[in-house]
């Protein structure tokens, strides 16, 4: 029989050392013959990137050599970092940025040696014959701001380095891919103040194999103002094909202009924050397969049967042409590189977690769509608290956390979060918020966001707790809001413009100050607030009302404070201008910093840390006693909690 006890106060099989315990982050699969790479990002390694190799009779070996690590900083977050073809590996290694071959040889030069702060390199594509590898290369001078940062799209001859530059004088780009042929080449490209889920721009053009000469460029799609053009990729065939939005949902078009089947209310891509997307692919016979999602579910078209996923990324064609490979997860499934045949029949081939939990102990996911302000609804997904070992007194609702998702144009999933069973094996309610701006819901839905940041996804967030507290399932003087980045200028922005709402807040390194923001950020997002805010300097005053750290007068709860101390997307000064704030009021708060992190945390010592740290401080303000012996967090002003 399940025991009676306190919610927040149950004892979890979730320990905060389970949340990295064998755990490794995936992403980028690729295929070659027989053979099927993806990266692991490895919380026990420093947060070290590997290449990671499974051959045709099931061997698996790192490709990467010991001392390097695959991931690039182009604008910043990065993505696809490395390439292969014919068991040739191409990637950019993160400590100087260089391109280097899985042997570990260095490609190309030393930033130094060209008299540049750093030169960086993302979105490899190794020819077909294996001379170049075409990429994004990004230029930082020595000295400047985010304006003399040059982006451009070239060729790197890897026998000795020498690069072509194929296209430039554009803000950005993005997506160089060839032709069946190697005799076309297509790419993404873009300008300020649009982001690429904004407007992008495809071009073609003719190529010299041997030369990598371009020639001929036209665009073939996108180009004019408010349509969204992603993932370009060629069918077997030699027909383009690419995402765009055009009819308010990204749908998939061919160059050719034959019809690609569609869902009404599914979209076929996501928002292009990092390279390398990929949500479709061909078989041999030039069927497609493909990703759709749908209020924030994703089913696999293209295959036959009923797979238990829920989630599907990084979708590639296998070798044999018969099946895909992908990243998959579901509610109850950890992300994992995963083999799918033509009918159906599918295989793990590696887990992003060792020490899953028993089933049982997880939360699922319940979509739920709420009223919001403007006569409008907007969507979540619930996790009410659930333990097989434990009820919570029937006299007693749980606390609620809202998660208030980054980007903030991106969304949340339904795949397994042991971040969020973390906190509903405890008796901890969990909404995740899909506010709007959120993507999976089509244009209009994404674009509510467009000049109301810290307006409607504070509302939404608002408004989900709300709704869930008047329908009676959780505690309604017990709110806790919580967000990273975007989703930490949100929880800044709840706490600041609607106090009374919630109990408590923690902010990992959110933005306080948006006009700070828009002076000090890297280029890629250095005008993403135009959109989001206004144009800047000319909205000054918009951006000093929207900001949290000049409304500090209206905080009122706890709050705690996560930060890397070499975020170059979020610098520390935001988090350390709120941390004073909050002590000149008195307010009980915690800061925690951590040296060498940057936008999000990768080091397993660090993930535990925020776990430990985050479950220590919401037990004291909210009044449960967590069950775990966790070390108790310093909090400044504690003699000021009152419950």
């Amino acid at each position: 029989m399940p025991t009676a006890a306190p919610y927040g106060s149950w004892k979890s099989p979730i320990a905060p050392e389970l949340l990295v315990a064998g755990a490794v982050r995936l992403s980028s699969v690729a295929c070659d013959g027989d053979d099927i790479y993806w990266n692991e990002g490895r919380p026990a390694e420093a947060g070290r990137q590997v290449i990671v190799r499974r051959s045709a009779d099931g061997a698996v070996t790192d490709v990467v050599p010991e001392g390097l690590s695959a991931r690039t900083t182009v604008h910043e977050y990065g993505g696809r970092s490395y390439d292969v073809r014919d068991g040739l590996v191409v990637f950019s290694n993160f400590a100087d940025q260089r391109l280097y071959d899985g042997a570990g040889r260095a490609i190309t030069p030393a930033a130094a040696e060209l008299g540049l702060a750093s030169v960086r390199y993302a979105d490899h594509e190794i020819t077909r014959d294996g001379a170049w590898v075409l990429c994004v290369r990004e230029r930082h001078p020595e000295h400047g701001g985010p304006v003399d940062v040059l982006n451009d799209l070239v060729a790197v001859r890897l026998a000795d380095g020498e690069t072509v530059v194929l296209a430039d004088r554009r803000d950005f780009f993005s997506a160089p891919r060839m032709s069946p042929d190697g005799r076309r080449l297509a790419w993404l490209s873009w300008n300020h103040p649009d982001m690429p889920w904004d407007a992008t721009v495809l071009h073609v053009a003719a190529v010299d194999p041997s030369t990598m000469a371009v020639s001929g460029s036209r665009v073939v799609a996108g180009g004019s103002g408010g349509v969204s053009v992603s993932q370009p990729r060629w069918s077997p065939g030699g027909v383009l094909h690419w995402v765009s939005d055009e009819s308010g949902w990204w749908r998939i078009s061919r160059e050719d202009g034959a019809p690609v089947p569609f869902d009404e209310g599914v979209e076929y891509t996501g928002p292009d924050w990092v390279f390398g997307q990929s949500t479709y692919t061909f078989l041999r016979d030039g069927s497609m397969v493909r990703a759709g999602s749908s209020r924030g579910v994703r089913v696999l078209e293209g295959v036959g049967g009923e797979l238990p996923f829920s989630s599907y990324e990084s979708v590639v064609a296998a070798g044999d042409g018969e099946s895909v490979v992908c990243l998959a997860a579901a509610p109850d499934r950890a992300a994992a590189v995963v083999r799918v045949a033509r009918d159906g029949q599918y295989e793990v081939l590696r887990s992003s977690q060792d020490a899953l939990v028993d089933g049982s102990f997880i939360s699922r996911p319940e979509p739920i769509e709420f009223p919001t302000t403007g006569d409008r609804t907007a969507h979540a997904l619930y996790y009410a608290p659930h333990n097989p070992e434990h009820v919570g007194p029937p006299d007693e609702r749980p606390p609620l956390i809202v998660l208030s998702h980054g980007g903030p144009t991106s969304a949340t999933s339904s795949s397994l979060n042991l971040g969020i069973q973390y906190w509903t094996t405890r008796g901890v309610a969990v909404v995740d918020v899909n506010y709007g701006g959120s993507t999976g819901y089509g244009r209009e839905y994404r674009e509510r966001l467009r000049g109301t940041w810290g307006i409607v996804d504070v509302d939404d967030c608002v408004h989900a707790a709300l709704h869930l507290a008047a329908s009676d399932r959780v505690d309604p003087s017990r709110l806790v809001i919580r967000g990273g980045s975007a989703g930490g200028y949100t929880t800044l922005a709840a706490l600041t413009f609607r106090p009374g709402v919630f109990a408590a807040g923690s902010s990992h390194y959110g933005v306080a100050d948006a006009e700070a923001l828009a002076r000090d950020t890297h280029k890629f997002e250095s005008r993403y607030l135009d959109g989001l805010i206004g144009p800047y300097p000319e909205a000054v005053d918009l951006y000093k009302e929207r900001s949290p750290i000049h409304h500090t007068d209206a905080l009122s709860c706890p709050l705690i404070l996560f930060q890397g101390l070499e975020d170059k997307v979020v610098p520390p000064e935001q988090s350390e201008m709120m941390a004073e704030a909050l002590a000149d009021k008195g307010i009980p708060h915690a800061y925690v910093a951590f040296e060498g992190e940057q936008h999000g945390f990768r080091k397993a010592d660090s993930i535990v840390t925020v776990a430990q740290a985050e479950l220590s401080f919401l037990g004291r303000v909210l009044g449960f006693t967590p069950a775990d012996e966790v070390p108790p967090v310093k909090i400044v002003h504690e003699e000021r909690l009152v419950r």
